[in-house]
């Protein structure tokens, strides 16, 4: 098990790697204590060096940690068109790399979304792909490492490089089925989300829409827009987690309660007593301010789920999508949303599962259906398309 600890090191591996058709790669990282996640360890592998049943290329160990290792030469890798970069539900990972240096893989293939398209349903978990692909048993035992701590034992290195072996496998067979199946398209199109650099950018003036609200009086969520737009602010700034400036269940009760002095905030039950005061209260007073004052109100949501004349529709929707995904082997999250399906039934045509391979799949009937030009009919207990009779 080789780590990998200094910059020269790291530029001989990525440069065998460069002549590779692919590079198996994983990260692991912390993030309990900061906004932007800590890069611990990279896990990468080579391709097997012959045939399927073999053990396989280098399978390395980096260590982001050692204070003379430059990541240069594998930001280099990832700008390597020759060579896909391999990753498993790869967004988290990305982020980190796009955070600490701006750059993306590509090209990328992701086999948590690459499973979902070939039909190992919504939750194509690792674990899951290397029994049922790899078909290797998985040791979970080092899952919860606190992986900055030095030296790794010799479990905890095992444990990483299994998350990059056995990734070869699953890649190789993945890969296989979108060929077969003329999906090959399907993924590059989900995957050019995640080589999207919006995808990873965090704007404080939109952290309000994270915010789960009951209310949808635009004065309330005015106040809600202000005060997570000053939080996203503080936590960016400092590197601390938002949960540290406050959480979401006090940030409502704050844009219920419209504070106006420290005196009121020291009232709030659910205010961290760090945020009662100081730097933090000061920012919370003035985002209630100006929440109160601002005549920029946001307008609430028009495609929440239940609205009168919309509901049966939806679920019509939501049936539509069932039998398009048991008929596709496409995993029904990945088509279409909750909340789409919910949005189509109000009206919206602006929506991802309309649009590419999702309306081939889903949405040309979906909008046929809530057009009334296509009917759902039972037979031989599987649910089918036909056409509305006028």
């Amino acid at each position: 098990m080789r780590t990998i600890t200094t910059t020269a090191e790291l530029a001989e591996f990525c440069e065998l790697a460069k002549a590779q058709p692919y590079v198996t790669l994983d990260t692991e990282f912390l993030r309990e204590r900061t906004y932007y996640s800590r890069l611990c360890l990279i896990q990468a592998a080579l391709p097997p060096a012959s045939g399927p049943k073999s053990v396989g290329g280098p399978a390395v160990l980096i260590d982001p940690l050692a204070g003379d290792l430059s990541l240069e030469p594998l930001y280099d890798l990832f700008r390597h068109k020759a060579t896909v970069k391999v990753f498993h539900a790869a967004r988290q990972d990305l982020e980190i790399f796009f955070h600490d240096a701006g750059v993306l893989p590509d090209p990328l293939f992701d086999t948590q979304i690459a499973a979902m398209v070939c039909g190992f349903g919504e939750q194509a978990g690792y674990e899951t792909l290397v029994k049922k692909i790899a078909r290797q048993p998985l040791d979970k035992s080092s899952r919860f490492t606190d992986w900055s701590h030095r030296p790794l034992s010799d479990a905890q290195a095992a444990y990483a490089l299994a998350d990059v072996t056995h990734l070869r496998a699953i890649y190789e067979f993945l890969s296989e089925q979108l060929e077969k199946t003329g999906r090959a398209p399907w993924l590059k199109e989900e995957v050019g989300v995640l080589l999207n650099p919006e995808t990873y950018v965090t704007r404080p003036e939109d952290a309000w829409e994270r915010v789960r609200t009951r209310t949808g009086s635009p004065r309330f969520l005015a106040i809600v827009r202000e005060l997570a737009r000053f939080r996203e602010t503080y936590a960016q700034e400092r590197d601390i987690p938002r949960t540290r400036v406050f959480k979401d269940d006090a940030l409502i009760e704050l844009a219920s309660t419209k504070p106006l002095n420290e005196g009121d905030l020291g009232k709030s039950r659910l205010l961290l007593r760090d945020a009662r005061r100081g730097d933090i209260a000061q920012g919370i007073l003035a985002a209630v301010k100006d929440g109160l004052e601002t005549k920029e109100l946001p307008k609430p949501s028009s495609d929440e789920p239940g609205r009168p004349g919309n509901a049966a529709l939806a679920e019509l929707l939501r049936v539509l999508l069932k039998a398009k995904s048991d008929e596709t082997g496409v995993a029904p999250k990945l088509i279409a949303s909750a909340s789409e399906l919910d949005a189509i039934a109000s009206g919206h045509r602006d929506l991802p599962s309309l649009t590419g391979w999702r309306a081939e799949v889903f949405g040309h009937d979906a909008l046929r259906l809530a057009a009334g030009e296509i009917a759902l009919s039972a037979r031989d207990g599987a649910v089918r398309v036909v056409v509305a009779p006028h």
